[in-house]
């Protein structure tokens, strides 16, 4: 695990200092070594957490035995030892143990296709002096981050935003449009970033850059997609246990390091798996670390403990309270871009308590969306039987007029009259309502007319409409996972865990993103693993002696944190600092009145819109900390897209 960065120039005036400010931003995920190599053409930056083979011969840049095959890698490859044995055989000679000269040979080997044989998560480089050509790729899921963009005869890369902003020339001029589509998801989707010239490669992408007299020539491809079709003939007995080996083997690939290890437990059913397994498999007690908070309607500790009793780890636990806010400018940096998802204020103290006694840490990512394990999930199967009802549309109405509002997020009467709200409208829209921040309806009352003419220009279909275009003969709880699989979990979830794991220099592992075991459950059929209304009911099965009954029949908690109460507390004065004050109305995004009445009823009690308080808050402190600093523009007394 590590951090890269890199440029190749067309007019061959490259020096390794060219690199020496993006990898200096970029420390964090490179602790323990730090190198550069160039040719005058391509220059190529590597920040090393070193992991397998602490030697010297682990070092990067790397190169091919001629030295005209150079590579940054950030990741991990989980099968390099069998790939390694191949390319052996095949007449490639190496040097090292690392999975880093294994992904060389595979480039020499199999061209653009080595990244179909790579099981792991990565982001690499490669540079092919021969061709004059710059490969990148990005792992199938997309645990691992590269942005990049061209500048005139360059184009420049790095793992994080701050890594290519610290390059000279590349500017902050806000993308209106990304901006648009992060109030709506929280994120900004794929290729857009919070800059107008910076991109983020898709998940599962490769590209390709080619040097020429006029400058680069970029071409993406995409190389990996989920398939849920065609369905294989399973009984439930054959399933769990394909299952059970397929994840046992990833969690055993994953436990391969140089260095020590520990795992996130929340006490859901995810990560208590994957302790499970690796207790099984560990000579020694499993290191787990756990986070809560004092309000008890978002503590899990209770339900960690119960598994990391049953197990015997050697487990840690750390409570978040509002003063743990005061990372938040920290963390606006190292995202580099707005990202509204709170939970990763949690995450960075997990994630830095676990780094004071481990390296690498596993965790239980991914189940949710291979397993069916959202209420939204059963709740998108059930809307579509309900449309089909004749007068379906009236008879939730009029069941929304019965079901009394609820200013609590997490109770029982707010969830019901989400779901009655939009139960008869299309997948797209009941997504938006369930997962999104601001709807169309309120952009329209609280963008300024400014604002929305500007994104009215450019503003096409919410990104993932498209998604569920493609989604079709899916069962509908299918269609909402592989809209989440492309989406939600890539660019939200995943970015959340690299960004903190990494500021904390702490590599993330995930056995359930193993893609074997995505792929396999992806085609077995919707009523093994959603079964009477049971979620994760084959995950449960399956590896039922290994959970806790207790943690089982529980319901799904979710990793939120308690910032509608904090914000009517003691983040209140933050709240209307970032949001009234002058300097921030000033940027002319929003109407100052809606927002007003907003934050008044939050405060009231009369309403919870912590969620959209939370998502403006981000953007603020965003403009604060990455679009004002280091060069970038003053704070705008108009509106920051008109002149």
């Amino acid at each position: 695990m590590c951090g890269i960065s890199g440029l190749i120039d067309s007019s061959g005036r490259v020096a390794e200092q060219d690199l020496a400010a993006s990898l200096t931003a970029q420390q964090h995920r490179g602790p323990d070594g730090q190198g550069a190599w160039t040719d005058g053409v391509c220059a190529l930056g590597h920040l090393r957490l070193a992991i397998i083979d602490l030697s010297p011969a682990g070092r990067q840049p790397m190169s091919n035995e001629d030295g005209t095959v150079w590579i940054t890698f950030n990741g991990e490859i989980y099968n390099f030892q069998a790939l390694r044995g191949e390319l052996e055989s095949l007449g490639h000679q190496f040097h090292s143990r690392t999975d880093t000269e294994v992904i060389i040979h595979a480039y020499e080997q199999w061209g653009t296709d080595c990244v179909r044989r790579l099981r792991g998560m990565f982001a690499f480089a490669i540079w092919d002096q021969r061709r004059r050509r710059l490969f990148a790729a990005r792992d199938r899921v997309g645990k691992k981050p590269f942005f990049y963009t061209v500048r005139g005869s360059r184009f420049l890369f790095a793992s994080e935003l701050q890594g290519l902003l610290a390059f000279p020339g590349v500017p902050r001029e806000v993308d209106l449009r990304g901006i648009d589509a992060y109030l709506a998801l929280g994120y900004i989707p794929p290729p857009r970033s919070g800059f107008k010239d910076i991109r983020k490669l898709p998940a599962g992408h490769w590209i390709a850059v080619d040097l020429t007299p006029d400058g680069p020539v970029v071409r993406v491809d995409r190389y990996w997609s989920l398939d849920y079709l065609p369905k294989i003939a399973s009984s439930e007995a054959e399933a769990s246990e394909t299952l059970r080996e397929k994840l046992t083997e990833a969690v055993r690939l994953r436990m391969i390091s140089d260095v020590p290890i520990g795992a996130f437990l929340s006490g859901g059913i995810d990560s208590s798996i994957v302790v499970g397994l690796m207790a099984k498999a560990s000579a020694r007690p499993v290191k787990t670390f756990s986070i809560g908070f004092q309000e008890a309607a978002f503590n899990e500790l209770d339900h960690a403990r119960r598994v990391a009793q049953r197990w015997g780890t050697d487990h840690q636990e750390f409570i978040v309270e509002p003063n743990a806010l005061e990372i938040l400018p920290t963390l606006v940096r190292h995202y580099g871009e707005p990202f509204a998802d709170s939970s990763a204020v949690p995450t960075f103290y997990v994630s830095q308590m676990t780094r004071r006694s481990v390296t690498v840490a596993l965790n239980g990512d991914g189940g949710d969306e291979s397993f069916v394990g959202y209420e939204r999930y059963l709740g998108n199967q059930l809307a579509e039987r309900i449309r089909r009802f004749p007068g379906a549309r009236l008879l939730t109405q009029a069941a929304l007029g019965l079901v009394p509002d609820s200013p609590h997020s997490k109770s029982r009467l707010r969830r019901a009259r989400r779901f009655l709200s939009v139960a008869t409208e299309p997948m797209n829209r009941r997504y938006q309502r369930w997962l999104g921040y601001l709807s169309p309806e309120d952009k329209d009352r609280l963008y300024t007319p400014d604002f929305r003419a500007a994104v009215a220009e450019a503003r096409g279909p919410v990104w993932p409409d498209a998604l569920f275009e493609a989604t079709g003969g899916l069962d509908p709880a299918e269609a909402a996972m592989a809209v989440d699989v492309q989406s939600y979990l890539p660019y939200d979830l995943l970015v959340k865990v690299d960004i903190t794991s990494m500021a904390n220099s702490l590599e993330a592992r995930s056995p359930l993103l193993d893609h074997e075991v995505m792929e396999f459950a992806a085609t077995l059929p919707i009523q093994l693993k959603l079964k009477g209304g049971r979620l994760k009911h084959l995950l449960k099965h399956a590896f039922a002696d290994l959970l806790p009954v207790e943690n089982v029949r529980r319901g799904k908690m979710g990793f939120g944190v308690p910032v509608g109460q904090w914000f009517r507390g003691p983040l209140r004065e933050l709240l209307h600092d970032a949001l009234l004050s002058e300097r921030s109305l000033a940027r002319g995004y929003f109407q100052p009145d809606e927002l007003r009445r907003i934050v008044q009823a939050h405060m009231e009690g009369r309403t919870d819109h912590q969620l959209v308080l939370w998502n403006l808050l981000m953007l603020e402190l965003w403009h604060r900390e990455m679009v004002q600093t280091a060069g970038g523009p003053p704070a705008p007394r108009s509106s920051p897209w008109r002149g």
